[in-house]
Parts: structure tokens; C-alpha cells; sequence
């Protein structure tokens, strides 16, 4: 129950930023050019027990393949209506990712944590591939991910 309340806040935060301050936050996500299929890319938060809050995106369309997103999948239990209305498509080796959200202002400074699992097929998974928390002077800084992800940066 408590996951699902802190979902429906973050959700709220999201697509309602008249009840809750937002702002326009652009993710950035570069891969390096790894030679594989497109991969597969979960970003989700976790509050300051690394407790999972809410997905914020879901690159790659095949919902039987989230099962190697191992974090998310675990953190959700493969709910697949975490990502309802939140998917693209898989994301091509050396290729960007940009996607504009509106991001609660309360998920800044506050203990939050951005996390991506990234997963190429015929290739390692690579779960917790980048975690960044979410704070305003973090915005524009570019971090390297571990494997598949050359650097993610948010800007506010």
C-alpha cells in the first residue's frame, strides 16, 4: 500500500504540477557504442531508503524483456502498469535518449535517488547502471554510467 501511495504521488507530481510545484526537468541519456541490439532502460526514483517511488520512463517495448531490468523488475514485481503511458522505444548503441518531464520540486534536495537499469540483448544486464541523486546543483553535471551508458545528465 505504501508503494503504491508513494507511486500515485510521484504520478500526481508528474501530470499535475498545480497541486505540486514541478518543474520542466530534460533527461539525457547517451550510450557508448557498444555493438549489440538497442537497449532496454528503466529510469525510476527510490526515496532515501532506496525505496522505489515511481518509474519515470521505459525505453524499449517489449514488456517480456523487462525481466532483465533486474532492479526495476524486482522493485516493481514486473507490474507493467508502472509504465503505462510511459514507454518508447529501445535505444540504439552510440544513439541519445532525451526525454522533458515535469518533476516535482520536492524530489530535489530531498534524499532522492534517479536510478537506470539498462539491458542489451545477448548481453550482460546491467542493473543499477546509473545512480544519481537528485539534487539542484547536480543539474548539467554529466555522470558515466557502468556499462552500456556513456553519460546521463538532467538539466532543470
Amino acid at each position: 500500500m505504501k508503494s503504491l501511495l508513494a507511486t500515485l504521488a510521484l504520478t500526481t507530481a508528474l501530470t499535475v504540477p498545480g497541486y505540486a510545484m514541478a518543474r520542466p526537468v530534460t533527461l539525457t541519456t547517451t550510450l557508448n557504442n557498444y555493438g549489440g541490439d538497442g537497449a532496454y532502460l528503466a529510469l525510476y526514483v527510490t526515496d532515501t531508503s532506496g525505496a522505489y517511488l515511481g518509474s519515470l520512463w521505459m525505453a524499449g517495448g517489449k514488456s517480456k524483456y523487462y525481466k532483465h531490468l533486474t532492479d526495476w523488475y524486482r522493485a516493481t514485481g514486473g507490474d507493467t502498469g508502472q509504465v503505462n503511458g510511459i514507454t518508447g522505444a529501445s535505444v540504439g548503441a552510440g544513439r541519445t535518449l532525451e526525454i522533458t518531464l515535469d518533476l516535482a520540486d520536492a524530489l530535489f534536495d530531498a534524499g532522492y535517488t534517479l536510478h537506470i537499469d539498462a539491458a542489451v540483448e545477448d548481453m550482460r544486464d546491467s542493473p543499477n547502471e546509473v545512480a544519481v541523486p537528485l539534487t539542484t546543483t547536480g543539474a548539467g553535471t554529466p555522470v558515466q554510467g557502468r556499462r552500456y551508458i556513456a553519460n546521463f545528465a538532467y538539466d532543470m
